[in-house]
């Protein structure tokens, strides 16, 4: 039997870091669905992500290497972090909890960032000139198809005013978890920093503003016990633990891999979804559901067999062209392997 430091650097416990990563970021959904109830959800959002980048600036301080990694870290690499943070936590996180409030299920706004991957098919096309192929094409109508069946019965639902609130949000949070998942990539593959120290500083500088924004909107909310302890576990567990295992996997995992693995996270919420919230799509919304997962896995698989490193809304400085020679390695890597 391998010894437990040899099995930890194996691809197969990678995978398993991942699969475990989505499960405890499923679970988030019915304790935010729950806690919204009590907690207004920007607040709810950036007190969670708050505590959670404090837990993770405190490891980061009590390392030495981590120290020393911070001061070596350039303005142009802080102009990138403060702009992933400001889009990934202030803007997907805080448009994931309101429309999470306003939607009828949870299972709506699942579905809606489900669709991450085809926008991000469409951004690759104007930032990076890729074409997509004719199986993505392909993809990309099955899976508004299957949106459309989901959607169908609850076209009153989603048009009255409280709907058309979540729907909004939700649609904000897909444009910009699309622009994350194109930035934060890029960030991971430049393998420049540890995920420990990419995770602390993005979450930290995105947080504070969405709490901030919290606390000017919507006021400071007397908390109950419960709901305490709803933010305390999403902070330690799902957030500041999720978040660096799951950047960590980003380094070690093909897109393929982490995009097969992703998508399972909408039957997961679906699954939770039914035992705790008690939502019970039909037969036609669960077909609806499917096949926007089977289409957007499927987008992945199906990609360019070039795939350039994305742009980023930065001047492009010789320290951005080392990484991109490293992006275009590492892919070279991925298609050998």
């Amino acid at each position: 039997m391998k010894p437990i430091s040899e099995i930890v650097k194996t691809r197969a416990f990678s995978i398993f870091q991942a699969f475990f990563v989505t499960i405890l970021w499923s679970s988030s959904w019915p304790i935010m669905k729950i806690g919204l109830q009590e907690i207004p959800p920007l607040f709810f959002a950036g007190l969670r992500y708050f505590i959670a980048s404090l837990i993770l600036v405190t490891i980061v301080l009590v390392t030495p290497k981590n120290r020393k990694t911070i001061k070596t870290i350039s303005r142009g690499w802080w102009i990138r972090l403060v702009i992933y943070g400001l889009i990934f936590y202030s803007f997907t996180q805080g448009a994931q909890f309101v429309a999470i409030l306003h939607l009828e299920d949870t299972i709506t706004v699942s579905l809606l960032l489900s669709f991450t991957p085809i926008l991000v098919l469409i951004l690759a096309i104007l930032l990076i000139k890729e074409k997509p192929n004719l199986a993505q094409i392909l993809f990309v109508l099955t899976a508004l198809a299957g949106a459309l069946l989901y959607f169908y019965p609850f076209v009153e639902i989603q048009a009255s005013s409280m709907g058309l609130i979540g729907l909004i949000a939700a649609i904000v949070g897909l444009v910009a978890n699309a622009l994350s998942t194109i930035m934060g990539r890029a960030i991971n593959k430049a393998q420049e920093f540890s995920p420990l120290v990419v995770t602390t500083i993005s979450m930290l500088i995105g947080s504070v503003i969405l709490l901030i924004s919290g606390i000017i909107i919507e006021g400071i909310p007397v908390l109950s016990l419960t709901s305490i302890g709803y933010i305390l576990w999403l902070s330690f567990v799902n957030t500041a633990f999720a978040f660096t295992l799951w950047n960590n996997v980003m380094k070690k995992l093909q897109a393929v891999e982490i995009s097969i693995i992703n998508n399972t996270m909408l039957v997961q919420i679906a699954i939770l979804a039914l035992i705790f919230l008690n939502e019970r799509p039909s037969v036609l919304e669960w077909i609806g559901v499917a096949i926007v997962a089977v289409s957007a896995l499927l987008l992945q698989i199906f990609k360019p067999k070039r795939d350039e490193p994305p742009l980023l809304p930065f001047k492009k400085t010789e320290e951005l062209t080392l990484i991109d020679k490293e992006f275009q390695s590492n892919n070279l890597k991925e298609k050998k392997g």
